[in-house]
């Protein structure tokens, strides 16, 4: 009810919104915390992850234009995180390193995702940037501090190049993405445009005792009070190095998302969806 009144109330919304940022500054105040902001341009030698996503995708009926401001966006985003260091106790915080989107720092605007609808704003674009970073960790030690996911199936399937539900949604500077390094290795974060492509990479000063693997288990789509959801589990997988025997495994996320785009099953089929997979997926 509470989230009803302040979507059909502006006024209300965005006393609430200057509220909960003004909450997380007292927050990121804490001393015990030790934020993850030293960077370098020296690569650290051993390489745990890469990855890349495409920078243009079909999203709908939203306009192309908002792909190439969203470019515009992650590029100048990129100054701020790429090189970055987290040191063993150190907290990566994805807005105390990105800091507000205004005009002034060049950002412009984008696509962005607020309560399963899409509308723009200065800025917009960058979970594609927080769900690089996300997807790079979850092949780390790191400890998944804070990530927030969309609550919505919002557009079909174009490219996907990993599992959903692995995305991550932020809003400055309440809604994170946030990684603790309880480990006594160091990691940076890598990261580059192409014409085409995101690319990043996750990398660490010592070789790694044991391999980190992604699970997707359970994906199926599913009707309910005549709505359609998706739903799946995402696992990480820690791997001996020697014959990649699981050692360890951990559940990180439960999806279930109201589906947007697609009214019946034979219409998600038709945009190319699996709409079941309980045996599990591997990404590497």
């Amino acid at each position: 009810m509470k989230k009803i009144i302040l979507r059909y109330l502006p006024f209300l919304y965005r006393l609430r919104v200057q509220q909960l940022i003004m909450k997380r500054h007292l927050i990121n105040l804490n001393p015990s915390i030790h934020y993850a902001r030293a960077m370098s341009i020296e690569k650290l030698n051993f390489v745990c992850m890469k990855h890349k996503s495409v920078l243009r995708r079909v999203l709908g009926n939203s306009d192309p234009m908002l792909q190439e401001n969203k470019i515009n966006n992650l590029r100048i985003a990129l100054l701020s995180v790429n090189g970055v260091t987290i040191q063993s106790g150190e907290t990566f915080s994805f807005w105390k390193l990105i800091g507000k989107t205004t005009k002034d720092k060049g950002y412009i605007e984008g696509l962005m995702l607020s309560n399963g609808e899409v509308r723009t704003g200065i800025g917009g674009g960058l979970c594609q940037l927080a769900n690089m970073l996300f997807w790079l960790a979850l092949h780390t030690p790191l400890r998944i501090k804070e990530r927030h996911h969309h609550s919505f199936d919002i557009f079909p399937d174009d490219r996907r190049m990993i599992p959903f539900g692995v995305g991550t949604s932020v809003f400055y500077n309440y809604v994170d993405l946030q990684f603790y390094n309880p480990t006594n290795y160091t990691f940076q974060f890598n990261l580059s445009l192409t014409d085409d492509f995101l690319e990043g990479s996750i990398s660490s000063d010592k070789e790694l005792n044991y391999l980190y693997k992604v699970d997707e288990r359970k994906h199926t789509f599913y009707q309910k009070e005549n709505k359609w959801y998706r739903g799946n589990e995402i696992w990480r997988l820690v791997l001996s190095k020697e014959d990649r025997a699981p050692v360890n495994e951990e559940l990180i996320i439960i999806n279930n998302a109201e589906v947007k785009y697609a009214k019946s099953n034979q219409a998600t089929q038709e945009a190319g969806l699996s709409t079941n997979n309980n045996e599990g997926s591997h990404y590497e």
